[in-house]
């Protein structure tokens, strides 16, 4: 019984992983006024997380992972109290690719983060400041990813809305194709949200589609992305209302986001630099435009320094404000110091 055991326990691993990213912040512009203050979570939200493969023999293993977000300057529970809050999902991993089931991130959300976005989804200039990001992750979802061949891959994922009566209402379906080549990334992802409810019905879907790449030259490494949003809740504001106007910003229902950047190393750091358009095709017409500055330097493999800048220009009462990798932001410009380390 001994010598089983210990076979059993050689063919599972369990990871425990992490990162705990603190830093200060000064934002200005909103109708508060100006705000400093000690945060988490700015370049990446601050985690814990748990991540385990059990070889079950003929090419196959279950795998899961369960990961809390946390706020490092406070210690409370990060995604609105939630133990499990940034993901907690279980499956199998095989030759035919892998299927999970749980809280996974949208790919929607993965395009931007991993190829879209040079400042990876962190610092003042993360890209969900003005652009749609479909929600970064579903609940109740089923994903499938399949292995790749030639450079491609896709994913598909479904999720249940889970109220009675019918199939279609607070459904979320989305998908991505992927493309990866040596220098070149490309990514194309769709992600469909039903806005029913069980007492509410007939409404729109919020629909987005992103496109986005990037491409390393070696002495800089340049990105690009463009996004149709289109249906009610596309395109949320994330501060309802920041600037205090007397008529509340609008929530645009159909937009087309575009961005450019680079990422330019320099020694152990590198320079990061991006510029964001939001369009707005409604009447109200509220576009927005930000430009961000941002530089990191390493101190090691796990550990780093950062500090970013960035300002938003709203049109036409728009609302958009200036956040970080977790919190929304409350006025049109910020700057950030900070430190961050993994594990």
């Amino acid at each position: 019984m001994g010598a089983f055991s210990e076979v059993a326990y050689a063919q599972t691993s369990v990871n425990i992983y992490g990162i705990v990213d603190s830093g200060i912040v000064h934002e200005s512009g909103g109708a508060a006024g100006s705000v400093n203050k000690l945060t988490s979570g700015i370049e990446s939200g601050s985690r814990l997380g748990f991540r385990g493969t059990e070889d079950l023999g003929s090419g196959l293993s279950a795998i899961f992972v369960l990961e809390t977000g946390f706020q490092a300057d406070t210690g409370a529970l990060g995604q609105g109290g939630l133990l499990f809050g940034r993901q907690a999902y279980v499956g199998l991993n095989g030759s035919f690719g892998a299927m999970t089931m749980g809280r996974q991130y949208t790919p929607n959300y993965i395009t931007m983060t991993t190829v879209g976005d040079p400042f990876a989804a962190g610092l003042a200039g993360v890209f969900s400041n003005v652009m749609a990001t479909s929600g970064a992750r579903m609940n109740n979802a089923v994903k499938y990813v399949s292995p790749k061949f030639n450079g491609f891959n896709g994913e598909l994922v479904y999720g249940f809305g889970e109220v009675a009566g019918t199939t279609a209402a607070s459904r979320a379906i989305g998908g991505a194709i992927a493309y990866a080549s040596g220098l070149l990334n490309v990514r194309l992802a769709y992600h469909n949200r039903n806005n029913d409810t069980d007492t509410v019905k007939g409404l729109a879907a919020a629909r987005n589609t992103v496109l986005a790449a990037n491409y390393d030259f070696g002495m800089i490494k340049a990105f690009a992305a463009y996004g149709i949003n289109q249906g009610p809740n596309s395109s949320p504001l994330s501060n309802v209302n920041a600037y205090g106007s007397a008529v509340a910003p609008k929530s645009s229902t159909d937009s087309r986001d575009f961005l450019l950047g680079a990422t330019i190393p320099i020694g152990v750091g590198k320079v990061i630099v991006s510029y964001i358009h939001k369009d707005d095709k409604t009447r109200f017409n509220q576009d927005a435009t930000q430009l961000a500055l941002g530089y990191t330097y390493s101190l090691s493999k796990r550990t780093d320094l950062y500090t970013s800048y960035a300002r938003i220009n709203n049109k036409n009462g728009a609302g958009y404000t200036v956040g970080s990798a977790i919190e929304t932001g409350s006025g049109n410009s910020a700057v950030n110091l900070g430190v961050r380390h993994t594990f």
